[in-house]
């Protein structure tokens, strides 16, 4: 039976989408919207609102990150089963009620779903990956020409345990570049750094076990720790490196079993980690009993990498991790990780309980792309091309009156990100980061708001820009508009 849609939003309050969202979640926790009923079309909901289709879509997202609502491909929308006794899981925090989600529908996998399926010719400034003509299209599919050919290449077995032996090589053998003790024996292959993140939460956290993190920082840590019910202590950022002031009160209070953080380019802020910083932060973990997972995914974004957790530590406490998605392709799904060697084979372990196989294949293409010699010349290219980039975009963005969080690093940094304020006046938008994007997406505009780096929501005025996708016209265009 179709719902009635003559929905009260006047005992609602915040964002229309948030409203929308209220008053079809009241209905759900109330009963009268049932288990498995169907919510109608979003086009048809936002004719009868008399509203916009990006509205209803915030709102029917916000449902669906809270766990009262599945989306099914090609077939709608539907009120979830009603979970018996676990909380729901979702990326606001638990209680949390002034979180993201909670006030606009903007959240991570909002933000995640938004670029993922928007025309890829719509402009993604909140993404975390390079646009498509900065990849090497034609090595990957000459590459895989080659390896269909060669008798050698492994088609239809599982694959090793521990992964490709001959990527492993060459994975320690880049390590020790950066002076991390990494032998192949201790070197563990995994189908992306999500899946390594996830794995090394599952293998440390337990149910109210607390964890460190960056505030702000990368979300999918704060997802992973959720998706084991652990509980998340934010670290404030500072320019070179976490606020340690602040770590060991956490650490003192609480006892974490694992601090997550990114190494060289910290994300979103591209700040580096100070020497005397990292000293400290590893005299931290041993007086605290706490591991820390090192994630350097933008290791080939540095011109000269700097120091690596992993390398003044020797692999003892900290787990160090890396991927080749930012570089060369996301879908080949290749990552790894590196740790002590009890550790890896618990975590080997763990991983071939979880998934048994290897993406043998993928491990085989990024061999042969990383072992032929063009690799470096493709990422000094990445490179180059970054830093023009960012002169230009940082540039632009400032001109309009946005912040840099590290001015010196604006334009004269590396990384792919930028992180800035918005200006004191904001002209039009009258809120903040998140009401700046819930505007962009009404353009097909994906923004990515402070608020989704930070479990407390601490960056309501920030925003993070990805350089590389940064470049459209129609960006600065609606920013100009919107902040004068």
């Amino acid at each position: 039976m179709p719902i009635q849609m003559d929905l009260d939003l006047s005992a609602e309050t915040g964002t229309l989408p948030a409203r929308i969202a209220g008053a079809l979640g009241r209905r759900m926790v109330s009963g009268i919207l049932g288990a498995g009923e169907k919510l109608p079309s979003v086009r048809r909901l936002a004719t009868r609102l008399a509203v916009s289709p990006f509205t209803i879509v915030a709102a029917y997202d916000r449902l669906v990150a809270d766990g009262l609502v599945i989306a099914r491909a090609k077939s709608g929308f539907f009120v979830a089963p009603r979970a018996q006794g676990a909380r729901p899981l979702t990326l606001d925090p638990p209680g949390h009620c002034d979180g993201p989600s909670a006030r606009t529908g903007v959240n991570p996998i909002w933000m995640m779903r938004r670029s993922l399926t928007l025309d890829p010719s719509q402009p993604k400034p909140g993404c975390g990956w390079l646009p498509q003509d900065w990849l090497p299209d034609a090595a990957l599919r000459s590459a895989l020409r080659a390896l269909a050919r060669a008798p050698e290449t492994g088609l239809l077995e599982y694959g090793v345990p521990m992964g490709f032996r001959p990527l492993r090589d060459l994975l320690a053998r880049r390590m020790n570049e950066l002076e991390i003790p990494a032998a192949p024996e201790r070197v563990l292959l995994m189908d992306g750094a999500s899946q390594a993140i996830d794995l090394v939460c599952r293998y440390l956290v337990e149910p109210n076990d607390a964890v460190l993190v960056d505030d702000p920082g990368y979300f999918n840590f704060h997802a992973a720790v959720r998706a084991q019910r652990g509980k998340l202590l934010p670290v404030p950022m500072t320019a070179s490196g976490p606020d340690l002031a602040v770590l060991e009160q956490l650490a003192t209070a609480h006892r974490p079993k694992l601090y997550l953080t990114n190494a060289g380019l910290q994300n979103p802020t591209c700040a580096r980690l100070g020497l005397a910083t990292a000293h400290r932060l590893l005299a931290l973990a041993q007086k605290h009993d706490f591991r820390i997972l090192e994630d350097d995914i933008f290791r080939d974004f540095e011109s000269a990498p700097g120091l690596r957790l992993a390398a003044l530590d020797g692999l003892q406490r900290v787990i160090h991790l890396g991927s080749f998605s930012k570089t060369l392709s996301a879908a080949t799904r290749i990552g790894f990780l590196a740790a002590d060697a009890a550790t890896v084979a618990d975590l080997a372990d763990l991983k071939l309980a979880m998934s048994f196989g290897n993406n043998e294949l993928s491990a085989q293409l990024v061999h042969r792309l990383l072992s032929d010699g063009s690799y470096r010349k493709h990422v000094a290219g990445i490179r180059d091309r970054l830093a023009r980039t960012r002169f230009r975009v940082a540039r632009r963005l400032t001109q309009l009156g946005l912040v840099p969080w590290l001015p010196e690093a604006a334009e004269s940094g590396e990384g792919l990100f930028l992180w800035l304020g918005l200006p004191p006046d904001r002209g039009r938008i009258d809120h903040d980061a998140e009401t700046l994007a819930v505007a962009a997406q009404d353009q097909g505009i994906v923004l990515a708001p402070g608020n989704v780096f930070s479990p407390e929501g601490a960056w309501p005025r920030h925003l993070r820009f990805n350089v590389a996708q940064s470049l459209d016209p129609r960006i600065f265009s609606f920013l100009k508009t919107e902040l004068n």
